[in-house]
């Protein structure tokens, strides 16, 4: 086979990438792992920044967002048992976030892809990339296990296939630097059949640990607790649950959260990773297989889809022109994005958690850092132009 981009991954990268190289004329395949079943059932949660919306609507995959998604103008934040509401819409001139799940959006791309004749092969194996230092790098699969080797000939290859795909490996050893930082703090997700809690999100810091209420439909809710990494999921039932989150999110003002039967349930461990550089030769390499952020920040499919539009148009550039300037540059465009929203995530993870290793004196200036930010227009604009998304800055 014979294409100009081969894409590794079909995540909203991979595929986002797929669909703006169609629009500018420019061909690509696929290649995904999953079955088509497997990346649109997984369940992820979504919080779109305002130019990822405005993206999704300017290349026509943004109808159902706009249809099914929450729009919310703002986030509260709650400590001490009070809430403090940081209202985005009116300190970044009108800019919002959007709640819609990142599974939602895959079906989305998933099916414009297919609509416009784009090629995804699902289900692949033994995916390896070869000649990316040369001008004819190419990509060898098989299509099930023991199948025949197939290749992809291409003349770039972009690399959106997760931390743990091939491609960031594909980049020398000698070549590649690796940021690692994991943060002390696991975060117990719990899927619940009941209507919003509230309007809009709320981040709560409690000397008990963090919570998150979020939304996931109208019919089901998204809420997180702050616990030990390590801790096992078979250690809280249902009834430990809510009493956790009574005991974090109830306010002094006699708020208190409704129950419903949770529906799933799981652990997972928070940490901070960035590759350097991001690209080598022929070969890209964009989101989740660049970068991980702590979701605290909601910063992950924004970055991703971040990364790819500066891709884009730099091979846009390069088939328009043959000018390879924008592509010799990616690296450098998307960290500088990439290391803000490490800032940003890494700020909100520390400001909300509690770190039980904090003396009381660090305790006290991490709830002063909530007044702070809550009594402050300037602090407060701070976060909100960072919630809802910084733009990618074209010019280093």
């Amino acid at each position: 086979m014979r294409t100009q981009v081969g894409i590794i991954g079909a995540g909203p990268a991979g595929l986002m990438l797929s669909h703006l190289l169609h629009l500018y004329g420019i061909e690509s395949i696929i290649l995904e792992n999953r079955t088509r079943e497997q990346i649109e059932g997984t369940i992820r949660a979504g919080v779109l920044e305002q130019g990822t919306v405005n993206l999704l609507n300017e290349v026509g995959v943004g109808d159902r967002m706009m249809r099914e998604g929450y729009i919310h103008h703002g986030i509260e934040l709650q400590f001490n048992g009070v809430r403090h509401r940081i209202n985005m819409h009116e300190l970044t001139d009108g800019k919002s976030i959007m709640l819609y799940a990142q599974h939602e959006v895959i079906k989305d791309l998933v099916q414009v892809r297919l609509d416009s004749g784009g090629e995804i092969i699902f289900n692949v194996e033994d995916v390896q990339i070869h000649n990316i230092d040369s001008k004819t790098p190419k990509i060898t699969f098989r299509r099930e296990k023991d199948g025949e080797l197939e290749e992809i000939s291409c003349n770039f290859i972009a690399g959106c296939d997760g931390y743990h795909g091939p491609s960031r490996q594909a980049i020398p050893k000698e070549v590649r630097k690796e940021i690692k930082h994991t943060y002390p703090f696991g975060w117990l997700g719990i899927l619940i059949e009941m209507p919003p809690v509230s309007p809009e999100l709320i981040y709560t810091n409690h000397e008990s640990g963090f919570a998150l209420l979020s939304t996931r439909s109208d019919d089901i809710q998204r809420f997180y607790l702050q616990v030990d990494p390590n801790d096992d999921i078979e250690n809280w039932s249902d009834d430990r649950i809510w009493t956790e989150l009574h005991t974090r999110v109830d306010t002094k003002d006699g708020w208190n959260i409704s129950e419903g039967p949770i529906i799933q349930k799981n652990i997972v461990s928070m940490r901070s990773f960035i590759c350097e550089p991001m690209q080598y030769g022929q070969l890209f390499i964009a989101g989740d297989a660049a970068h991980i952020v702590p979701p605290t920040g909601a910063k992950g499919l924004n970055l991703a889809i971040a990364d790819v539009q500066v891709l884009a148009k730099g091979l846009k550039q390069f088939y328009q022109t043959s000018e390879t300037e924008l592509l010799e540059q990616y690296s450098s465009i998307c960290l500088r994005r990439v290391w803000k929203a490490q800032r940003f995530s890494s700020w909100m993870t520390n400001i909300l958690h509690r770190n039980f290793k904090h003396s009381h004196f660090e305790y006290g200036l991490q709830l002063t850092e909530l007044d702070v930010v809550t009594s402050s227009k300037a602090a407060a604009t701070n976060l909100a132009e960072n919630y809802v998304g910084l733009p990618i800055e074209w010019e280093l």
